[in-house]
């Protein structure tokens, strides 16, 4: 098997997995919140991995752990003031999902590339802005400093989805709340995390024991938190070497692929996410023919859906298109090797569908 959807899961560090195999075994089972030796152990594992996250994002605010991303950005939305919320036309469905429920949101487009203008008018009245820092589908980089500093001068508060970029690229600076996951950095499933910028008051949408500072009712599992702080402790530590890689397998995939059309910016995007289409191809078939290459037809959040993507769509792309396009994402576990056998077989099999 050759595993390239990066952009769905990454696979788990040995590191983030030994730094969460004390907290899974013997004495490691106590509860954070209790006020016994075991549990205040377990509390100090807690603690510092909020440290370690907390390195992902500017100075200033605090990390609250939550379930996933998803969570971080119904409580960023939905736990913040009443008013209009202007999302990206290429917002995860967390995001746009999130702000209609509101039956009050405003989309924002895109260009050709998968960008936003960074001068792009916000609705009156916004109280919200949101925009991702890396789309998951096609991995085009916004605007999200300059978006940033022009919500907080339209006294609206600013929600980046960091999810693809964080531990990669620098954190948006001028944000006010910034959502990530553990598993899209190389730690465990099932935790995330909301930075709150100081100064911030947010209602909570989970209630019962007031843990998080009141903002996330329910016990911490000190192994995910362990699990999720070596992961961000060892990305921001191979930052330089995990690009460097990274760009190393987009130049050799490009140069397999050359024929197949690139969906997105070719420069403002991070390279290991490589979104192409052919034209009257069957990705279905093409899936089918190349069981033994995990790759995507889309986000893996939407697939199955049966609808074209809407990022796709965003971009100007008719559905045929959008429904002959796929994503091939890779990083620091991919080899070269393993890259250009799946880029190769991936393309032998196109030919035979006669495209």
């Amino acid at each position: 098997m050759i595993y390239l959807d990066y952009q769905a899961t990454t696979p788990l560090a040995p590191e983030a997995r030994e730094a969460m195999l004390r907290w899974l075994a013997g004495d490691g089972f106590a509860n954070p919140h209790s006020a016994h030796a075991m549990g205040r152990a377990a509390k100090a594992a807690v603690e510092v991995a909020r440290e370690q996250v907390a390195a992902l994002f500017p100075s200033g605010g605090q990390v609250v752990f939550t379930g996933s991303a998803t969570e971080a950005i119904n409580l960023a939305i939905r736990g913040g003031p009443n008013g209009p919320v202007a999302v990206s036309a290429i917002e995860h469905a967390a995001v746009r999902d999130t702000a209609r429920w509101f039956d009050a949101d405003h989309e924002l487009a895109v260009d050709a590339d998968g960008l936003i203008d960074p001068e792009v008018p916000f609705p009156e009245g916004a109280r919200l802005v949101a925009a991702m820092q890396v789309n998951n589908e096609i991995g085009t980089i916004q605007p999200v400093e300059r978006l940033a500093e022009r919500a907080r001068a339209a006294g609206a508060w600013f929600l980046c989805d960091a999810v693809q970029g964080a531990g990669k690229l620098a954190a948006p600076a001028g944000a006010d709340l910034i959502a990530v996951s553990a598993h899209k950095l190389h730690g465990p499933k099932g935790i995330g995390a909301l930075w709150v910028r100081d100064g911030l008051q947010l209602s909570p949408i989970i209630l019962g024991g007031g843990q998080e500072g009141g903002l996330r009712s329910g016990t911490l599992s000190p192994a995910l938190c362990a699990g999720f702080g070596a992961a961000a402790k060892l990305a921001l530590g191979r930052r330089e070497e995990d690009a460097a890689h990274v760009e190393m397998l987009w130049n050799e995939a490009r140069g397999v692929l050359d024929r197949w059309v690139l969906n997105g910016s070719g420069t403002k995007r991070y390279k290991g996410n490589l979104n192409l289409r052919l034209n009257g191809l069957d990705v279905a078939r093409l899936m089918s023919d190349c069981r033994r290459i995990m790759f995507s037809a889309g986000s893996a959040c939407a697939s199955g859906s049966g609808r074209p993507s809407h990022v796709l769509r965003a971009l100007g792309l008719s559905d045929g298109e959008a429904r002959s396009s796929i994503r091939l994402g890779f990083g620091r576990y991919t080899t070269r090797d393993e890259l250009i056998e799946a880029c190769r077989t991936i393309d032998a099999a196109a030919k035979a569908q006669g495209v």
